[in-house]
């Protein structure tokens, strides 16, 4: 594109500017591939000391939820001053992401930007933003709302502002999934699978078991937990059933119904084997995560050696001309 203009330019007699020397490279292969800057390559040559950071696709929101495992970004940062000299990107959308590396170089900006930067949390479809708000925020919402009377005060007087804001959460997303419902038959669909995909997580939100829950009792006696697990989860259920039904949802729970003797609506059974297995560490994801990071530390380990070697040789220099 950027040929053509220049080319244009030229054939109509316009003045043609110089483009920034800083050029992005694009392959549109399958996965795409691209970059941007300096390479480790050219700054080994040139003597740059530099470190290189590396993440795959899979240990992001978006790769986990899309189940797009198949790609890489490295970047290069200058090890003294922390700016960012290259960026590399292999897979799905690789160069139209390699814009925020080229801005990133072109104003000389430092890794600290991307670690303090808040991008946007990809989500399946448009529906996930409802469900989440409405099951997600009012299951935080239901374990919040106790806790503005609880004994300490500094958290209690927190809480209250925290409950206005997650209430606001909850009634976005139930409207928008209202709206929804009232669309297409994709539109509806769309909402029950996310439905689907959010109810038993929402149920989890709230702990274990009473018997099985470590520190509630303790936190009740002391007045910092008012309600119980158990309690907080059956008032979500009976909360959100009625809510269901004027959505035009089906919660999916073939054991749930309503118990006039006990005034409350039964559900299934939690499956708490994903929970404890989410808690300590084993999701489904946990494992490539963490292997992801080892390979990282072993791939990087010529860089941590030539460092060290090099310091040696600089402080045996110095020892010398002292």
């Amino acid at each position: 594109m950027e040929q053509g203009r220049v080319a244009a330019c030229y054939a109509c007699g316009e003045p043609v500017e110089q483009s920034c020397p800083l050029f992005p490279y694009g392959i549109y292969t399958v996965p795409e591939i691209a970059m941007v800057g300096k390479t480790e390559a050219q700054l080994t040559a040139e003597g740059v000391p530099y470190e290189a950071g590396v993440a795959h696709y899979r240990e992001t929101a978006r790769g986990q939820l899309l189940g797009d495992t198949h790609g890489m970004l490295k970047m290069l940062i200058h090890e003294e001053t922390r700016e960012i000299l290259g960026v590399h990107a292999i897979g799905a959308g690789a160069t139209e992401l390699i814009h925020i590396g080229q801005v990133a170089i072109a104003f000389r900006a430092t890794v600290d930007y991307f670690l303090k930067a808040i991008f946007n949390y990809p989500t399946l479809t448009w529906a996930d933003i409802g469900v989440i708000g409405w099951l997600v925020d009012g299951a935080a919402i239901m374990n919040q709302i106790p806790l503005t009377r609880c004994s300490y005060g500094p958290y209690a007087r927190a809480m209250i502002r925290i409950c206005k804001e997650e209430s606001f959460h909850q009634r976005q997303g139930f409207d928008l999934l209202l709206t929804m419902m009232q669309g297409s038959p994709e539109q509806r669909a769309m909402v029950q699978d996310a439905v689907d995909r959010w109810w038993w997580p929402s149920l989890m939100m709230f702990g274990p078991h009473d018997s099985e829950s470590t520190h509630s009792g303790d936190s009740i006696k002391w007045g910092i937990k008012r309600i119980s697990n158990d309690d907080l989860r059956q008032k979500f259920v009976d909360a959100t059933v009625p809510q269901a039904k004027v959505l035009g949802v089906t919660l999916p729970d073939p054991d749930l119904k309503w118990n006039e003797a006990r005034g409350h609506w039964d559900f299934g059974k939690i499956d708490w084997d994903e929970f404890w297995a989410v808690v300590n560490g084993h999701g489904p994801c946990n494992r490539d995560r963490l292997a992801a990071r080892v390979k990282a530390w072993d791939d990087g380990a010529w860089v941590r050696e030539a460092a060290i070697a090099y310091a040696a040789k600089q402080a045996q220099r110095e020892r010398r001309a002292a």
